[in-house]
């Protein structure tokens, strides 16, 4: 059982060798994306949420 565990780790530190890592730059630029498309999804759902509560509120 000990083995087992001990040829795990070993597993993982080779695998985790074998990783490529973003570059900052990359990291950077790919976080930008990401919180640019977060919130342009954002705006889209409360604009799609105002439409609909304002239309509700004139259906009822």
């Amino acid at each position: 059982m000990k083995e087992k565990i001990i040829n795990f780790f070993n597993d993982v530190v080779k695998e985790m060798g074998k990783v490529t890592w973003p570059t900052r730059e990359e990291l950077v630029e790919s976080t930008k994306i990401v919180i640019i498309v977060c919130l342009i999804i954002s705006v889209f759902t409360w604009g799609v949420d105002s439409i609909l509560s304002t239309a509700l509120k004139a259906i009822l």
